[in-house]
């Protein structure tokens, strides 16, 4: 909560209709939507197997999740529409509680041991281990794509990684960017940690990422600074993310991602700024100052600031994995690059920053994108519309 419903909730209540938004956060409140909390009464056991410890916290989180269905049921209060997020088990048992009430799920990702992102980026080895965990770790998602009676999913990959015989259920909808407030600003300005101030007439160099992780890319991105600060002597990097683990293993040796990759790489620190998670105002001018910004995932979910980062008309240097391929042409509307290849990533660094103007239609053809394509109006429009027809 608010996940991928931050607009869909404000935008049924708005729109006059009661809503209910089950969770385990007590920190988060939307105006006009009644939070009904919860706490898992335990994890999986340490003796569980590693392959099914997921499921069982699942199975943990739907059976309370339930629970408060059911309580909802004795107080004669049936919803029209049910709409859940089944990664972490919230949906598993809502038509066993609701057998009448349709069930809209979000089909975010579905695993699979080979042609996603086990084993793509080289600090990620592929073992039978994690293959066979990979294809386990689908149980509660099957279990939820067999019984909701409708999905939808953020990009076209992202639906086709779910399984052919039930992905005519799903539909692609993007969460949609909010390009009223996400967009360029010549006037921005972002301070730096130590009070430097950076605008757009500065060569600012960008990378964001929840976490910084092989996941997205961040060994492969700390790995060409070095050229790239050679190449472009006056520019300044300046790296969002923070040091826990979203996705993916931990690094070695009781290190973050970050520490590991400055000892392997050390990196003059006077010229590269992490500043760990950012307020979203903050995030957003950094956006509208940057001279060219880099985006790198393995073959998986689709990050929010991949898009926003378009829609505020960033230059994008992107690997050349899906889904980003779905929504950057190379040459187009950015620049695509080899994601295990930090030579390549940097070579395209410097040409692009060398003549940073040269690419502006690029740039426009970015934000064009977002615009023609992932505008929040028009995805939240299409969100509510099947939502809407689906509670009749």
């Amino acid at each position: 909560m608010p996940g991928q419903y931050r607009h869909l909730a404000p935008a049924l209540v708005k729109a006059g209709h009661e809503v209910q938004f089950i969770t385990q956060r007590k920190d988060v409140d939307i105006p006009g939507v009644q939070r009904i909390t919860y706490t898992p009464n335990r994890s999986s056991a340490d003796s569980t197997h590693h392959y099914v410890r997921l499921f069982e916290n699942a199975v943990i989180v739907g059976q309370q999740v339930a629970r408060l269905l059911i309580d909802l049921q004795t107080q004669k209060k049936t919803p029209d529409v049910i709409v859940a997020h089944p990664g972490w088990g919230e949906a598993m048992f809502a038509k066993d509680i609701f057998p009448q009430v349709p069930l809209l799920n979000y089909c975010e990702f579905y695993y699979s041991g080979r042609g996603a992102d086990i084993g793509f980026a080289k600090e990620e080895p592929v073992t039978i281990d994690a293959i066979c965990r990979a294809r386990a770790r689908n149980a509660n998602l099957l279990l939820s794509l067999e019984a909701c009676d409708a999905g939808i999913s953020p990009t076209h990959w992202q639906k086709s990684r779910h399984p052919a015989p039930l992905s005519d259920k799903i539909e692609v909808i993007f969460d949609g960017i909010d390009t009223g407030i996400v967009k360029p600003d010549p006037a921005a300005r972002f301070t730096l940690p130590g009070g430097r101030v950076l605008t757009a007439q500065d060569e600012v160099l960008t990378y964001v990422a929840r976490n910084l992780e092989p996941y997205r890319g961040f060994p492969s991105f700390i790995r060409a600074l070095p050229k790239i600060l050679e190449g472009r002597p006056n520019a300044t990097v300046v790296v969002v993310g923070g040091d826990e683990v979203s996705y993916g293993r931990s690094a070695p040796d009781g290190k973050n991602w970050r520490e590991h990759m400055l000892a392997e790489v050390p990196l003059d620190l006077s010229r590269v700024h992490f500043t760990g998670k950012l307020p979203y105002a903050d995030y957003l001018s950094l956006l509208q100052v940057s001279s060219l910004h880099i985006y790198l995932t393995v073959p998986f979910v689709l990050s929010w600031s991949c898009m926003e980062s378009m829609a505020a008309g960033c230059l994008m240097l992107a690997s050349a994995t899906p889904p980003v391929q779905e929504v950057i042409q190379d040459g187009v509307n950015g620049v695509l690059c080899d994601f295990n290849d930090p030579a390549d990533i940097a070579a395209k660094a410097i040409a692009l920053l060398a003549d940073g103007k040269a690419y502006d239609h690029l740039r426009q053809a970015a934000r064009e994108t977002i615009l023609d394509r992932y505008d929040l109006k028009d995805c939240l429009a299409r969100h509510m519309a099947k939502v809407l027809a689906m509670a009749g």
